[in-house]
């Protein structure tokens, strides 16, 4: 798969920012990390899980306008069931 370039270089796919938050979650439940460690990967991972929550976000609506195209397509309403949030 090939990367991303962005004009400030290489941009992360959402595959490894995912992986790398797994990464920082697993670093701060050892119990022999240090504190200023800790506090500097929750850090991190606080920005990674809010640029991953933005790109759901409009991976969601990138879905919405897909689905309501092929609804108008062929006539019907599609069903987004998988993105509601069980209201």
């Amino acid at each position: 798969m090939a990367k991303t370039k962005t004009g400030a270089g290489a941009k992360k796919s959402f595959e490894e920012r995912l992986e790398r938050l797994e990464e920082l979650g697993d670093e701060i439940r050892k119990s022999d990390i240090p504190l200023d460690e800790a506090i500097k990967a929750f850090e991190e991972g606080i920005k990674l899980a809010r640029t991953l929550e933005r790109d759901l976000e409009k991976i969601e609506s990138r879905i919405e306008i897909l689905m309501n195209d092929a609804g108008a397509d062929s006539g019907e309403s599609p069903e987004l069931d998988l993105f509601d949030d069980g209201e």
